[in-house]
């Protein structure tokens, strides 16, 4: 069978049934926007007969593809109407058709600048039927008044507030092109039936009137037989208002036709999250992922008890086709545990000094996290539990594994790593993929990598205390005392000394300080500065030895100005820590990078 059928309909045809309301749009279709040169070229195009693009119409009817419908733009019905085709795509083309021509009400648009304002629209037929004139110069657009003005409206240049200005002036209003021999009848009548103003009128009436009657606009439909997913995709190709639409957009409107408002739903996941700064980037799409991702997971948990042969059994995914065919019933059904995933995984994240979506390395990694934390349940407080989640999460950061194709990782992830948490299962792919080479501490050097940010992270471990007010790096304090990353040796003093820029711009040279230390330390060597931040903490020797101990480093190289050795030292101490979180060797001895050679996610900072 035949999925597409392609014929030619007549414009007012097809308005027609728009006006009845035969004709409506997917309610996830995004509202009119066509400006005011672009409704006067598409209706000079019809004028001259010249195409303007076909249009897609979709049969309704299918009961796998509901969406929520509703009627063009300025269609009013009085009552409820089924419609026979929604429009897929043309929405734009046909709606300014419509309510220029058929509506017979003031059309709201916008102007060049992007300003919503209301316009009438006219054929100048002296213009229309002169050929020195491009058709296009021939339509006009009037104000709300059906009015020109000029010198700041203090002078009418054009008045067509009355009809028989229209007459007077030959101006033929747009919206009379449906209703022309009523307007004709009164334009005769006016000119007294002179004859000159007869033959005008049956001139362009020939020429202009009757090329909207001709029309003949492409039509393309799209049989219902054709499942959700082929009508989305369909969709999202030949959607003309310039804008993909996304799942959650689509899936609102088929929610929409079961009288559930997904959008509202956001709006209370949102509300949810609204104390979570780690939470602030997370899209209405990412929950939808994480969603369907659990969906899949207990589907195949579902199948495998009841003994489905294993080529049979569903496969845990959550691509694009899986979260359209996702269900009301689905979405429901596991939408708080997913909720309280990600709540659950920003408490956790906290705990290892995530704290801002800033400072989040993936936010595309909270997604299985979600999901796994969703299945686990209670079991994640756990001491062990946890300390397995964390290794997977810091694997998947150091070893830079979700920058990019993530559904096939998130659908190996829940599986693997709940099994591996829960029946002590085999090591799960993400842990087994990552690798951290000791070079790449030399090219982190931005937040652009994710990598950095969670050295960052691990920089905070141990009782890390503020040199300055010599409290401890959490939460609160982080917040509190504007913490944020900041180099050791400041730059000046690296740039005075010589130092390669790729070396004091690395994370390896860089700490978690509040915004009154860093100003204490300025552009002076570390044996300067120290002494008058340790001055200000009023802190002996020992204490603030600890303190800056608690910075993975060794106090002696800074209180020498040696970068060299605390370079070295330093870079050390953090590949320690990097070992622990990944719970992996990393192989020593790797020849480093040279300088520009390493390609990764980060970019030279300003």
């Amino acid at each position: 069978m035949e999925s597409f059928d392609s014929t030619k309909r007549s414009l007012f045809e097809i308005l027609n049934d728009v006006h009845s309301g035969k004709i409506q749009l997917p309610d996830f279709q995004r509202g009119w926007i066509w400006d005011d040169n672009r409704i006067k070229g598409i209706l000079a195009s019809v004028a001259k007969s010249f195409p303007i693009g076909a249009v897609m119409l979709l049969e309704t009817g299918n009961e796998n593809v509901k969406f929520k419908t509703k009627p063009v733009e300025g269609v009013k019905l009085d009552r409820e109407v089924r419609p026979d085709l929604l429009i897929l795509d043309g929405q734009q083309r046909i709606t300014s058709l419509y309510q220029t021509i058929v509506n017979n009400e003031i059309v709201t648009t916008k102007n060049e600048k992007k300003y919503e304002i209301k316009r009438w629209y006219y054929i100048d037929m002296v213009k229309a039927m002169d050929g020195n004139y491009d058709l296009e110069e021939a339509i006009v657009s009037v104000n709300e008044k059906k009015q020109i003005t000029e010198d700041f409206g203090r002078r009418i240049a054009l008045d067509l507030s009355k009809e028989e200005y229209e007459f007077e002036n030959l101006m033929y209003p747009v919206c009379m092109i449906d209703e022309f021999s009523k307007w004709r009848r009164k334009f005769n009548k006016f000119w007294d039936y002179d004859g000159e103003k007869l033959s005008f009128w049956d001139k362009f009436e020939d020429t202009i009137i009757n090329s909207f009657y001709r029309y003949m606009l492409p039509v393309i439909i799209m049989k219902k037989e054709n499942p959700k997913e082929a009508v989305c995709q369909v969709f999202e190709k030949v959607n003309t208002g310039g804008v993909s639409l996304t799942v959650f957009e689509l899936l609102t409107a088929t929610f929409a036709a079961e009288e559930f408002d997904l959008k509202q739903d956001w709006q209370d996941i949102k509300q949810a999250f609204k104390d979570y700064k780690l939470l602030f980037n997370v899209s209405n799409t990412d929950i939808i992922q994480a969603i369907t991702l659990l969906t899949t997971y207990k589907r195949k948990l579902n199948q495998v008890k009841q003994n489905v042969t294993e080529e049979d059994v569903a496969a845990v995914s959550c691509k694009r086709k899986d979260m359209l065919n996702l269900s009301l019933y689905d979405y429901q059904n596991n939408r708080d545990s997913i909720v309280q995933g990600f709540i659950k995984a920003a408490k956790i994240l906290s705990e290892n000094h995530f704290y801002t979506a800033r400072d989040l390395p993936y936010n595309t990694q909270l997604i299985p996290m979600s999901a796994i934390l969703a299945v686990l349940g209670d079991k994640i407080d756990n001491f062990v539990c946890k300390k397995k989640l964390m290794q997977w999460f810091w694997c998947g950061v150091l070893g830079e594994l979700y920058g990019s194709a993530n559904e096939t990782r998130y659908a190996l992830d829940l599986p693997q790593v709940v099994d591996w948490i829960e029946n002590n299962g085999p090591e799960p792919k993400t842990i087994y993929d990552a690798n951290f080479s000791p070079a790449r501490l030399h090219t982190l050097r931005t937040r652009n990598s994710a990598a950095y940010k969670g050295v960052y992270a691990l920089l905070m471990e141990d009782e890390t205390k503020d040199w300055l007010s010599a409290t401890k790096i959490d939460f609160s304090t982080y917040f509190s005392e504007a913490i944020d990353i900041h180099h050791i040796f400041p730059v000046t003093w690296c740039e005075k000394n010589g130092i390669s820029k790729n070396d004091y711009n690395c994370i390896i040279n860089k700490t978690p300080l509040s915004g009154r230390t860093n100003r204490i330390v300025s552009g002076d060597a570390p044996s300067k500065y120290l002494v008058r931040i340790q001055k200000h903490a009023g802190v002996d020797d020992e204490k603030f030895h600890d303190i800056l101990k608690s910075h993975v480093l060794s106090p002696e190289y800074l209180y020498a100005d040696d970068f060299e050795s605390f370079f070295n030292d330093r870079k050390e101490k953090i590949l320690q820590r990097i070992e622990k979180a990944m719970n992996k060797p990393i192989p020593k001895g790797t020849a480093e990078l040279e300088e520009g050679i390493y390609i990764g996610e980060d970019i030279e900072e300003a």
